[in-house]
C-alpha cells in the first residue's frame, strides 16, 4: 500500500483521537460497572498513546498551540502512573 505522506500523518491524527475517546468510554463503562466513579490504570495508558500521536501530529502540523497543550498533558498521564505504581508498592 502506498499512502501519501499527508494521509500518513491524517492516520496519526485520527489514531491519537481516537484513543482520547477511548479512554473516555474506557473510564464511564468501568465507572457504570463498578456503580461509583472510577479512573482504571489502562484510561492513562489509553491517555498517553493519544498524547504522544496528538504531539507528534501537532509537530507536523506546527502549531505552536496544539504542541504545547499536548506536551503538558503527558506530563500529567505520566505523574498518575507513577502515583499508582507507588501506591501499589506501598500496599505490598
Amino acid at each position: 500500500m502506498n499512502l501519501s505522506r499527508e494521509t500518513l500523518w491524517l492516520v496519526v491524527g485520527f489514531s491519537g483521537q481516537i484513543a482520547f475517546t477511548g479512554r473516555f468510554v474506557l473510564q464511564w463503562l468501568y465507572s457504570e460497572y463498578k456503580k461509583r466513579s472510577v479512573i482504571p490504570v489502562s484510561f492513562w495508558y489509553l491517555s498517553i498513546i493519544g498524547s504522544a500521536l496528538l504531539f507528534a501530529y501537532a509537530i507536523y502540523r506546527q502549531d505552536p498551540v496544539f504542541i504545547a497543550g499536548q506536551a503538558f498533558g503527558s506530563i500529567v498521564y505520566l505523574r498518575n502512573l507513577q502515583l499508582i505504581a507507588r501506591s501499589k508498592t506501598l500496599k505490598d
